[in-house]
């Protein structure tokens, strides 16, 4: 792996971050209805992470370039097919006009870049889409606007109430351009069907 110009923070008993947070299918927040949350700072603080599986509707990497003017509408048809259809997430519902990057860690920045783990680092600044958008990005990048926020204690106690499970995290399912099946590759890490979990809800 690529050197990088600071470490990953430690694991802590405990909390999440690092890890993949996953709905339970009676979630009853629309917001976060099937959603799989990939799990960025956790401490006794709060928390906070970005949804990896909702596409926001109605834009495209290319567009929210232009938006933000990055790459001009004429030099769209320039940028790498890739680029091009790259989906946009909805991060959550905070700070929704905001981009958040998750991304390899191939890609680092000593002001603005968050490392994770070993192989995930979250960066939100404007740098990152113009290096995304003249190919001097990461390898693997993950675009949302906003991010999921839990106060001091709030997340834990959705936990224990069984409004999430969770898991850890790899990088293939984070990544995973086919966003509609992240949701059922999560359970199944951990050995979970999330239709059984619906059936044996409504025998309950």
């Amino acid at each position: 792996m690529p050197a990088r110009s600071a470490k990953s923070r430690p694991q802590r008993d405990g909390y999440l971050d690092g890890q993949l947070l996953i709905a339970m299918p009676a979630m009853g927040d629309p917001r976060f209805a099937r959603a799989v949350i990939y799990m960025c700072a956790h401490s006794e603080d709060g928390a906070m992470g970005i949804i990896i599986n909702h596409r926001a509707p109605n834009i495209s990497f290319a567009e929210l370039l232009e938006q933000l003017n990055i790459v001009p509408p004429k030099e769209r048809i320039s940028l790498p097919s890739g680029l091009r259809g790259m989906a946009v997430h909805l991060g959550g519902p905070v700070e929704t006009g905001r981009g958040f990057v998750l991304h390899s860690a191939d890609y680092f920045k000593e002001e603005s870049t968050l490392p994770i783990d070993e192989l995930v680092c979250l960066t939100a600044t404007v740098d990152i889409l113009r290096d995304i958008a003249k190919g001097t990005g990461p390898d693997k990048a993950l675009l949302a606007l906003g991010y999921a926020g839990w106060a001091p204690g709030q997340l834990e106690s959705e936990i224990q109430a069984n409004g999430w499970l969770h898991c850890a995290a790899d990088t293939e399912l984070i990544f995973d351009p086919e966003v509609d099946r992240k949701y059922s590759r999560a359970f199944g890490k951990i050995g979970i069907d999330p239709l059984r979990l619906v059936n044996d809800a409504g025998h309950a």
